[in-house]
Parts: C-alpha cells; sequence; structure tokens
C-alpha cells in the first residue's frame, strides 16, 4: 500500500503528517511540485522477464510519457534478494544525490521508499506496484530498496546517458527512517 510521511528536514524522529489515500498523496506531492499517479499494471511478470520484455510490455505508456514530457531514454532496474549487487546498490542510492534532469520511475512490481528533500521537509514516499513518481530536476533525494529488495521499476530520463547523479555529500539520509520501517 502506497504511504507518504512527511518529516521536518531537522529532525528524522518527528512525523509532521502522513497519508494513505492515493489522492491525498497525489495532491500533498503536487503542492511541492512532484508528480505522483498510479497507474493499473499488467499481469505479474516471469521471475525471468528481462528489460526488454518488461519496456515491450509497457511501451505505449513509455512512448506517451516520452512525447509528453520530452525523455529521451528508459531503461528498467529489477531488484530481488539474490541480486549479487543489492548491498553496493543500495548503499548508492541511500545517499542524498541530484539529477540535473527530470527522473520519473514507474513501479511495475513490488516496492522501495523515495525520499525527497524538497524544502524544509522530507517527503518519504512508499511506492508500490503501479505508482509513477516524477522527481523534478535538481531535486535532492535518496531511495531506499531495502536490504531484501523486491522491485520492478522503469525508469524515464531527459539525460540520453540515464541515471547519472550528483551526490550532494550531505549526511542527511542518515537521520530518517529506512526501508523496514514502511514495509
Amino acid at each position: 500500500m502506497t504511504l507518504l510521511r512527511v518529516f521536518s528536514d531537522q529532525d528524522g524522529a518527528t512525523l509532521l503528517d502522513e497519508y494513505r489515500d492515493a489522492d491525498a498523496i497525489a495532491a500533498a506531492l503536487a503542492s511541492a511540485g512532484v508528480r505522483f499517479e498510479q497507474w493499473q499494471t499488467q499481469a505479474p511478470l516471469p521471475p525471468a522477464a528481462d528489460p526488454e520484455a518488461i519496456l515491450t510490455a509497457y511501451a505505449k505508456d513509455i512512448d506517451r510519457l516520452k512525447a509528453e514530457s520530452g525523455y529521451v531514454t528508459a531503461d528498467v532496474i529489477r531488484m530481488h534478494p539474490e541480486h549479487p549487487q543489492k548491498t553496493e546498490l543500495r548503499q548508492k542510492f541511500l545517499d542524498e544525490h541530484i539529477h540535473k534532469e527530470d527522473e520519473v520511475r514507474f513501479f511495475v512490481e513490488g516496492q522501495a521508499v523515495f525520499y525527497l528533500h524538497l524544502g524544509d521537509k522530507i517527503y518519504a514516499t512508499l511506492c508500490t506496484a503501479g505508482d509513477l513518481i516524477g522527481v523534478p530536476a535538481n531535486t535532492p533525494h535518496w531511495f531506499d530498496m531495502g536490504e531484501e529488495p523486491q522491485f520492478a521499476a522503469i525508469r524515464l530520463f531527459n539525460n540520453p546517458e540515464g541515471w547519472v547523479a550528483h551526490f550532494t555529500d550531505s549526511p542527511i539520509a542518515k537521520g530518517y527512517p529506512q526501508y523496514h520501517a514502511f514495509a
């Protein structure tokens, strides 16, 4: 179930707001300039589905987003508890960073948490299958997939190079509840 928790950027222990309704989550994120939608996912993916199969299954939606917003590349990140790089990738995503372009993710299966540092607040969004989140360019954020990740997400970018992070070197992410506090 999708969930949004809002914290002060000064204190990760004090919850300012919590939203469980998709429309309320979309409205709260929209007021901060973040796109959030819920889409219908297709049939569950077979365990052996590779990125190309996932991109093909959602080609119409991807093409529509590319036409609407000028995205030039799409890829798939699919993680599972046996993934050989799960620890390394989790650690990389856990540090606050920005992208010089918008980053859009559509969760095809599973779940993970996006933390958006917007103004003086942290918006921690547990995204689940069917959720689309659009992180505006230059938004400080981090991402936690948990120690035993289980998700697949289509990522869209304006940059043909795909996922290019610029780390802020801020320790802020260490002061907020991690994935296991949401799952």
